[in-house]
């Protein structure tokens, strides 16, 4: 068993760390202020390779394993998880599903453009009352011969007032059930596709999620991805390795916030030396250590079992129950090591605290990671 990292992966975590420091942390307080989207900071992800990063070079991504996108969102999620929210989706659900599904006029397409940054996309599968319970789609897709005619609504979508391409799941035949499902590539400005509002969120405020609307969108049958029914197992799959870049943002949100409260417990005295002396301070930051460690070994095995070829479903579940747990906790605990400035924003770490909820509730909540982890035990 090998846990040190190669040099090119050290490279690509010290690139991602150096972007984040000097990119993303200047102005990251003012964009939660204001859930102000970071436009040009995602442009310059994608010039850098962060917006397809396991992407296939001859499609425009940088062509690096799974390793390397957990490395990334680490360090892009430490300080700022509005940022690599929009890395994960684009990378794990969009650019995934379609390299992994799609033909090779999609990909040419739509792929190229969404590797480099180009395009931003969105992955469309909760409804009002289809978020966990995936299977009741609500939104509907009605075979026309030769197009589709969408009609529905999606929630919560990430990237969704600023996407150019989205990923939509829709019951074509509801008689099939979840075999009756398929998934579809809208491009934005479609006619009868509009955005709603958006959302006033807890925690990552930069992130753009917006309800969307789909009434008689027309889609053409060259937009469906896979064959006639395809659509739930399409979502499944890629969810799995939606998984476990939550899992990296998580990790990233932890260590973040462990980072911030060590270095303040340096730097903050009472009784008349540095609180980290202190055994109270000293025993948080020794569990908050191995809390967060223990996370990362999970983290990486689940990249590991993806970039080995092996069935991932059970690792990244697990990966992502744990580092959601971690990150919420850790995140309290940092809050806490900085005391009342702990609960002021130019400290950071309250902010570290609101996004760290989320990881626990989209792509998949905590209570699906058990399903997924509980089936897998007993079938064995």
């Amino acid at each position: 068993m090998d846990f040190s990292l190669t040099e090119e992966h050290i490279m690509i975590r010290d690139a991602a760390r150096d972007f984040a420091q000097t990119e993303l942390l200047p102005g990251v307080i003012e964009r939660d202020n204001k859930q102000e989207f970071p436009q040009e900071l995602v442009r310059k992800m994608g010039d850098l390779g962060f917006m397809g990063i396991m992407v296939d070079p001859k499609y425009g991504g940088s062509g690096m394993d799974a390793i390397s996108y957990v490395l990334i969102m680490e360090e892009l999620s430490k300080i700022d998880a509005s940022a690599s929210v929009i890395v994960s989706v684009n990378n794990s659900l969009v650019c995934y599903g379609l390299e992994a599904y799609g033909n090779e006029d999609q990909k040419q397409k739509y792929l190229t453009k969404l590797a480099t940054g180009e395009f931003v996309g969105a992955f469309c599968l909760s409804e009002p009352e289809a978020g966990s319970d995936a299977t009741s789609q609500a939104t509907t897709a009605e075979d026309k011969g030769d197009h589709y005619v969408i009609n529905g609504t999606k929630n919560w979508i990430t990237s969704g007032g600023r996407a150019d391409v989205y990923l939509v799941i829709a019951q074509t035949d509801r008689a099939k059930g979840h075999r009756g499902i398929n998934a579809f590539i809208v491009e934005k400005g479609t006619e009868g596709f509009h955005i709603g509002p958006k959302e006033d969120k807890l925690g990552i405020r930069g992130s753009d999620t917006h309800t969307l609307q789909f009434n008689d969108v027309k889609i053409p049958k060259e937009n469906r991805i896979g064959e006639d029914g395809f659509g739930f197992k399409f979502a499944m799959k890629t969810l799995s390795g939606g998984r476990i870049g939550i899992a990296a943002q998580a990790l990233g949100i932890a260590s973040g916030a462990y980072e911030l409260a060590l270095k303040y417990s340096k730097e903050r005295k009472a009784f008349g030396t540095e609180i980290c002396n202190h055994q109270a301070i000293a025993f948080k930051l020794a569990d908050m250590y191995t809390e967060i460690e223990a996370a990362r070994m999970l983290v990486m095995k689940a990249a590991w079992d993806k970039d080995q070829g092996n069935n991932y479903d059970m690792s990244s579940a697990m990966a992502k129950l744990y580092a959601s747990k971690v990150a919420m906790e850790q995140t309290v605990e940092a809050v806490q090591i900085h005391g009342g400035n702990g609960f002021v924003k130019e400290y950071h770490v309250e902010r570290l605290m609101r996004d760290a909820k989320i990881t626990q509730i989209y792509e998949g909540t905590s209570e699906i990671q058990k399903i997924v982890i509980s089936r897998g035990v007993i079938k064995g």
